[in-house]
C-alpha cells in the first residue's frame, strides 16, 4: 500500500514536470505571438491618454477616437521610416559602387593621422590596428544588404500585427481586464481591479515619460549635429537617442556610434586640422545632453510614474540584465512596477512590502 502511494506521487509529480516543460515549450513556440502582445500592450497604455483626450475632451464616438489615434501612430511610423529608407538606399547604392582599395586606402590614412597624433604625445593607442585588415569583408556587405529583404518582410508582418492587436486592445478598453477577472476567483477580483487601474495608471505615465526623454536628447543631440554641418544628422541623432532605452549601456553605445559616424563622414579631412576638432564639440554637446538626462529627465520620470527610490531601480535594472541581458535591462523596470502593485493590493500588511509601496498612497 505504501509503495503504492509513493508510486502515484511519483507519477503525479513526473506529470507535473512534464506539464510544465510543455508549457514551456509551448511559449518558446509562441514567443513571436507573446512579444507582438507585449508591444501591442504597451502602445495601448501610450495612446491611452491621446484616446482619453478625443473621447472625454472632443466627445468622439469610441470608435472614431480609436482610428484616429492609429492613425496618428502610422504617420509616426511612416515618419520615422521614411527618415531611414533614403539613407539605406544611397548607402546600398554607394556599397554596390564602393572602391574597396580606395577606402582601404583612407581608413588606413585616417588610422595613421590618429596614431600619429597620439604618438607624439607618447601614448601608442593605435599601434595594434596596423596588423588589422578592417576592410578585408567589405565586398560581401552587398550580399549581406540582399539577406535583409527577409529581414524586412518579417519586420513588415510583425508591425501589422503588433497594430491590428493594438487596434483592439484599444476598441475594447476592457479586454485584458475581462480576461484577468474571468481567471481569478471571486474574492480576489477587486483586488485584480484595482490592480489594472494602479498599472495602466503608472505604466501610462511612464512610458509617456520616455517619449518626452527620447524627445529631448533627440532635439540636443539633433542641434548639435546641424551645428557642424554632419551629413545625416537628423538619423544618427534618433538612432542614438533611442539607444537610451537600455539604461547605463545604451548612453555609451550611443556615445561610441556618434563618434564613429561623426569621423567617418569627415574621412575626408585631415585628422588634427579638421576631424578631431569637431568629433571633440560633439562628444562635448553628447555629455551636456547625457548630463540634462540623468539630473533632470529620468529624475522626474521615475519619481511621477513608477515611484521607486534611485537605488531600487538601479538594482532591478542590474538584476534584469543579468537574468534576461538587454531586454531585461529594458523591461526591469515597468515589470518591477507591476509586482510591486500587485504585492501592494494583496500582501499590503507584509513589512517590506509596505516599505517598497509606501509612496504607492
Amino acid at each position: 500500500m505504501q509503495s503504492k502511494i509513493i508510486a502515484n506521487g511519483i507519477l503525479r509529480a513526473l506529470a507535473f514536470i512534464v506539464g510544465i516543460l510543455l508549457f514551456l515549450f509551448f511559449l518558446y513556440k509562441i514567443q513571436s505571438v507573446l512579444i507582438y502582445l507585449i508591444i501591442a500592450t504597451v502602445l495601448s497604455l501610450i495612446a491611452r491618454p491621446i484616446l482619453s483626450f478625443f473621447k472625454n475632451r472632443l466627445k468622439l464616438p469610441n470608435i472614431l477616437a480609436v482610428v484616429i489615434t492609429m492613425a496618428l501612430f502610422l504617420t509616426v511610423i511612416s515618419g520615422v521610416v521614411s527618415m531611414f529608407i533614403p539613407l539605406i538606399k544611397e548607402q546600398g547604392h554607394n556599397i554596390s559602387l564602393l572602391n574597396t582599395e580606395e577606402l582601404r586606402t583612407r581608413m588606413f590614412n585616417l588610422f595613421h593621422e590618429i596614431d600619429v597624433f597620439f604618438s607624439a604625445r607618447r601614448i601608442n593607442l593605435f599601434s595594434e590596428l596596423k596588423n588589422i585588415d578592417l576592410t578585408s569583408n567589405i565586398a560581401s556587405i552587398p550580399s549581406l544588404l540582399n539577406s535583409l529583404v527577409g529581414v524586412v518582410g518579417t519586420f513588415s508582418m510583425g508591425l501589422f500585427s503588433v497594430l491590428f492587436i493594438t487596434f483592439f486592445f484599444l476598441k475594447d478598453n476592457r479586454l485584458l481586464h475581462n480576461v484577468f477577472v474571468l481567471i481569478t476567483p471571486d474574492r480576489n477580483e477587486h483586488k485584480i481591479i484595482n490592480s489594472l487601474k494602479k498599472i495602466n495608471d503608472l505604466l501610462s505615465r511612464y512610458f509617456i515619460g520616455l517619449i518626452i526623454q527620447i524627445s529631448i536628447l533627440f532635439a540636443i543631440y539633433s542641434v548639435t549635429l546641424l551645428i557642424f554641418d554632419i551629413k545625416s544628422a537628423v538619423v544618427i541623432a534618433f538612432l542614438c537617442a533611442l539607444l537610451n532605452l537600455i539604461p547605463y549601456i545604451g548612453p555609451l553605445i550611443g556615445g561610441v556610434l556618434m563618434i564613429l559616424l561623426t569621423m567617418t563622414s569627415s574621412i575626408e579631412y585631415d585628422f588634427q586640422t579638421h576631424i578631431l576638432p569637431v568629433t571633440t564639440y560633439v562628444l562635448f554637446g553628447y555629455i551636456i545632453a547625457q548630463l540634462i538626462d540623468n539630473f533632470f529627465s529620468q529624475p522626474i520620470i521615475f519619481s511621477k510614474s513608477v515611484k521607486s527610490h534611485p537605488l531600487e531601480i538601479f538594482l532591478i535594472i542590474v538584476i534584469g540584465g543579468l537574468l534576461f541581458g538587454i531586454t531585461g535591462m529594458i523591461f526591469a523596470v515597468p515589470s518591477y512596477t507591476v509586482i510591486k502593485v500587485v504585492l501592494k493590493e494583496f500582501l499590503s500588511d507584509n513589512p517590506i512590502v509596505k516599505s517598497l509601496t509606501k509612496d504607492f498612497d
